[in-house]
């Protein structure tokens, strides 16, 4: 596969250069870039989306379970995503590929298996772990991934950031915009979870960062 450009994401530096030289060694002449936040691949797909796979970490400043990926596939659509990730959850794993990631691979595997887990994604496949089951999760859940993708790329930035805690007026102010649009964005992130308040969109999006999919409540 010459010229494959690929974008490691993780705050970890020694852990993306150990990614980086493995797959340096199994690929044939690829571009790989180190990035180490979810704003900094932003801003590099911003510049340029031609890129042939991103892996992506579940767990970064500023990026909480799922949030990341969902983030990234309502914004770039086209940009096929593998996690690479600590997590070996079963919930957490399907919730990944419910959401788009075209692989989920435990950070714990062995070199030589994330290799093959790349090349199986770069010929056009889905790589999880052997013995996970990808069955459809409960129809409540399937339902809340549904509502989920149905968000906007800002309407999920600002969701990650009512996540963090953050109120109107602080989400205002890191996305540069009034804090008028920051509660019209909230507003319609309610309307399209289907829920009252603030606190169940983040009970909501919390539990589908966890895997814990029989637990999400109507």
């Amino acid at each position: 596969m010459p010229g494959t450009r690929i974008l490691i994401v993780d705050d970890h530096p020694l852990f993306r250069g150990a990614l980086k030289q493995a797959l340096a060694t199994t690929l044939d002449s690829p571009e790989i870039i180190e990035l180490g936040s979810l704003d900094e691949l932003t801003e590099h797909l911003a510049r340029d989306s031609a890129v042939d796979l991103v892996l992506l970490d579940l767990t970064m400043p500023g990026v909480k379970g799922l949030s990341g990926l969902l983030f990234i596939r309502t914004q770039y659509p086209e940009v096929p995503v593998v996690i690479v990730s600590a997590s070996e959850d079963a919930g957490t794993i399907r919730g990944a590929i419910g959401f788009g990631a075209l692989g989920f691979v435990p950070k714990s595997k062995p070199v030589d298996e994330i290799r093959a887990a790349v090349r199986t994604v770069l010929e056009g496949n889905i790589w999880v772990p052997p013995g996970v089951d990808l069955a459809a999760p409960s129809s409540q859940a399937a339902e809340l991934v549904s509502r989920l993708s149905t968000l906007t790329p800002q309407q999920v930035r600002v969701l990650m950031m009512v996540g963090e805690g953050l109120l109107n007026k602080q989400i205002a102010y890191r996305l540069n915009v009034s804090e008028a649009t920051i509660k019209a964005h909230v507003s319609a992130i309610l309307q399209k979870l289907g829920v009252d308040s603030r606190t169940q969109a983040v009970i909501a999006i919390n539990k589908i960062d966890s895997g814990d999919w029989q637990k999400i409540a109507s």
